[in-house]
């Protein structure tokens, strides 16, 4: 399965994706997200699935049949957007508790065994050199925590750049 997660209005991904979506989850900000307490009550009480039901609260389980996840989301200070970074928070049930030496590093201990290819699509009129580099160090980090593959980090200025580009 594909997962799209992004932070465009449904204009805008109409016209980035006019094609039928198969076998692709598609989570937008069509929806109210409540944000992630901190509780551990996806590790704990539920381990697995979040404690909060909005919608959202099985997104590490969604995260675990990805063979590729999407992201287009606007660049803030070299991270992602408020909600883009809210579903990653809400997915964190994705990986145990526990922690993994890997490489002389420490990382979650993963839950799941699939592995996924993660494309990160950047947009905004001025993102500079230096919020690049904080946003593919994140992305990178980010997929080395969660055992995916960072495949692509790219940045366009507009909208209007990724036609073509994200299908």
């Amino acid at each position: 399965m594909r997962m799209i997660i992004h932070d465009l209005e449904q204009s805008d991904f109409q016209r980035l994706f006019s094609r039928p979506l198969n076998h692709t989850m598609v989570i937008s900000p069509d929806a109210t997200i409540r944000h992630c307490l901190g509780c551990f009550g996806c590790w704990i009480k539920t381990p697995g699935a979040c404690v909060i039901r909005d919608g959202f609260g099985d997104m590490g389980e969604h995260l675990s049949k990805c063979s590729e996840v999407l992201v287009i989301s606007q660049c803030c200070y070299g991270g992602f957007s408020p909600f883009v970074k809210n579903i990653f928070d809400r997915s964190i049930s994705y990986v145990h508790p526990n922690f993994r030496n890997r490489n002389g590093e420490m990382h979650h201990k993963r839950r799941y065994k699939n592995t996924a290819n993660l494309r990160v699509f950047f947009y905004g009129e001025t993102i500079t050199e230096g919020e690049e580099t904080i946003a593919r160090g994140l992305v990178a980090a980010n997929a080395l925590n969660l055992g995916w593959h960072a495949a692509e980090v790219s940045f366009s200025y507009d909208i209007a750049e990724l036609e073509g580009r994200v299908g």
